[in-house]
């Protein structure tokens, strides 16, 4: 059964991302939508299906004792961790070659992909990290001009605080809930 519910679950993810970049390419600059109101809806919906996996599938497999997830998910045919699913799913939309691109950064990574991979984008994640706030820039990115936003990413589930603090690699051991533990960033091409 839980094999069948996340073989349903990550189409139902991908499907809503679908429709709501089908939604944002039919929509033309002169309508007026802020880049930022576009990077608003997607972070929503990308939090939105990131805190359902965590708080009503990990949390209640794992309290149900029916099946529990791990960093070794593939091998150990257990669930991925909650940031390994957002980046699977963010995987997936690449492979689709949609025109945004998403991920989780951190000051404090557990994997060393999620560290900040430039100075700016380090200086704009201590600013995310220090006053919960959206950090916003332009940067290129393959030599195309991309709009960045990098939101707050909190612990919302007392899986995640423990997790990282327990974990061997964890460079931070004291998170607390609600804590910004990174950063969600959303790059959009400006092109």
């Amino acid at each position: 059964m839980t094999h069948k519910f996340f073989l349903i679950l990550i189409p139902t993810v991908i499907v809503s991302l679908s429709i709501g970049i089908g939604i944002g390419m039919n929509l033309s600059p002169r309508e007026g939508v802020p880049i930022r109101v576009v990077a608003d809806y997607l972070h929503a919906v990308l939090q939105a299906d990131r805190t359902f996996y965590t708080q009503h599938v990990v949390e209640r497999m794992e309290a149900m004792l029916l099946v529990t997830a791990s960093e070794n998910w593939k091998e150990e045919h257990t669930l991925p961790l909650p940031a390994q699913f957002f980046k699977e799913a963010s995987r997936g939309l690449q492979v689709r070659g949609k025109p945004f691109r998403y991920r989780l950064v951190s000051l404090w990574p557990l994997n060393p992909e999620n560290a900040p991979q430039n100075e700016a984008e380090r200086s704009a994640l201590e600013k995310v990290v220090t006053f919960g706030e959206v950090a916003e820039a332009e940067i290129q990115l393959d030599n195309r001009p991309y709009y960045q936003a990098i939101f707050p990413d909190r612990a919302v589930s007392r899986a995640c605080v423990n997790c990282h603090n327990a974990h061997k690699e964890s460079p931070k051991r004291d998170f607390k809930m609600n804590d910004v533990m990174g950063g969600l960033e959303i790059l959009i091409p400006l092109d």
